[in-house]
């Protein structure tokens, strides 16, 4: 079948192919219309506006003389790293920055789509490891190297079929993405209104129903505030820091005592309360950092770079988890006590907090302890049981969705190289597929 396909070097299958202006674009600090994509944004398939610099008309004008973006163009990543690739999907005011190629599908001999899972495959990424020129500092991809990767070429309605197959399943792996950035919110929402705004007291020392919630719940609430270190808190609860709640860093392998293989969480891996991989190591051969063991209801916070945000919640990963030592690990004293913590440790305003605090140059860090330090109010009993009743399903949810998407994140790497080399007949894998996202 793969026989039959010609190969063709990209530039004869693209319409346009653009090397991004290859200096630092004038950014502006103020959010506007216009964003720069760089490197760092292009993960996976996938074109991430998350962290995206802004810059003013007159940049984003000069920066797109070449060619704007359209809805279905693939970018590559040339360096720092190598051989990322993304498909663009929302186009508008949105810009290259250096160190990126931009490829457009010829619609009279490829798919867009085609063409990103091209790219993804095993062959072109390998191709784009042998096209690695030494560079002054870092590794790159040469721009003229850019326009010869070679890539099959089956006839369009092949190509579309297969797009369509790999691509159900990058849109289920989205959608239970999307799903988990929900219940994130919804959990990290209610966590703020309880017991930083505390909009429950408020509105019961003003006459009114606390919104959205029932008449069991808003009765455990005080009606009245008193003075404390944090300022106004509720009547009768007291403040302190996460130290009161749970645990620094309780377990940690040794060279007498270990298991004999761990699954290891790095701080790469993690981010955002996703785990995007855990390594199985036998633990003689496992890196030096790889000393944290990790139990259910843990939270892990990384400390280099704590503005990176690699922080995550465990529940149900398996046996011998094991995170990196750049993870402080945060064990809750009580059951009902584990979803306060995590939601407490990795709010919005603390990851900025550690962020700014964190010191050491190149790699800035802040020790474990400052982690534990956080100050937060501590509510009576009954109010973090129903906290913990209501938000556990939430993070239940949320683990069950991030192991549902990583067996078809297995699923679609497995398919993809057999597809796009044609060793896959089309209705073998489309039955597959039908199984996994149903």
């Amino acid at each position: 079948m793969s026989s039959e396909w010609p190969f063709v070097e990209v530039e004869q299958a693209c319409e346009l192919i653009v090397d991004c202006v290859n200096k630092t674009a004038p950014i502006v600090p103020e959010k506007t219309p216009y964003r720069m994509i760089r490197t760092t944004n292009i993960r996976n398939g996938r074109v991430s506006l998350e962290g995206c610099r802004y810059v003013d008309e007159s940049t984003f004008k000069k920066w797109t003389r070449r060619a704007n973006l359209q809805f279905g163009d693939v970018v590559l990543t040339r360096e720092a790293p190598i051989g990322e690739v993304g498909f663009v999907t929302e186009p508008k005011n949105l810009f290259l920055g250096q160190r990126l190629m931009q490829y457009r599908a010829n619609p009279d001999f490829l798919v867009p789509r085609f063409l990103l899972y091209a790219f993804l495959s095993p062959s072109l990424q390998y191709q784009f490891g042998s096209h690695e020129g030494s560079g002054s500092v870092v590794s790159h991809i040469c721009v003229g190297d850019c326009f010869k990767f070679k890539i099959p070429l089956p006839p369009l309605l092949v190509q579309t079929e297969i797009a369509e197959t790999l691509g159900a399943l990058d849109d289920r792996i989205a959608l239970l993405r999307e799903t988990n950035t929900t219940l994130e919110a919804i959990a990290q929402a209610l966590f703020k209104s309880w017991f930083v705004d505390f909009d429950p007291v408020h509105a019961k020392q003003e006459g009114r129903e606390p919104e959205g919630m029932d008449a069991v719940t808003t009765a455990l609430f005080p009606d009245s505030f008193e003075e404390s270190e944090l300022g106004l808190i509720p009547t009768g609860w007291q403040t302190g820091t996460l130290a009161n709640l749970a645990t620094l860093n309780p377990e940690s392998w040794t060279a007498k005592r270990h298991p004999a293989t761990i699954a290891y969480i790095d701080l790469a891996n993690a981010k955002d309360n996703e785990i995007s991989a855990i390594i199985d190591y036998s633990f003689n051969e496992a890196p030096s950092r790889a000393r944290r063991a990790l139990r259910d209801g843990d939270t892990i916070v990384g400390t280099v770079r704590p503005g990176n945000r690699s922080f995550a919640f465990i529940h149900t990963f398996g046996t011998n988890l094991t995170a990196s030592t750049g993870f402080a690990v945060l064990r809750p004293c009580k059951d009902i006590d584990t979803e306060f913590v995590y939601l407490a440790a990795t709010q919005e305003s603390n990851i900025e907090h550690l962020a700014h605090v964190a010191d050491g140059g190149a790699y800035p860090a802040v020790r474990p302890e400052v982690v534990v330090a956080t100050p937060c109010v501590l509510p009576i009993e009954t109010i973090m049981k129903k906290f913990h009743e209501v938000t556990a399903p939430l993070l239940e949810s949320i683990t069950e969705n991030q192991k549902r998407s990583k067996t078809l994140v297995n699923l679609r790497d497995t398919l993809l190289p057999r597809l796009i080399s044609g060793q896959l007949r089309l209705p073998e894998a489309e039955a597959l597929v039908e199984e996994a996202v149903a």
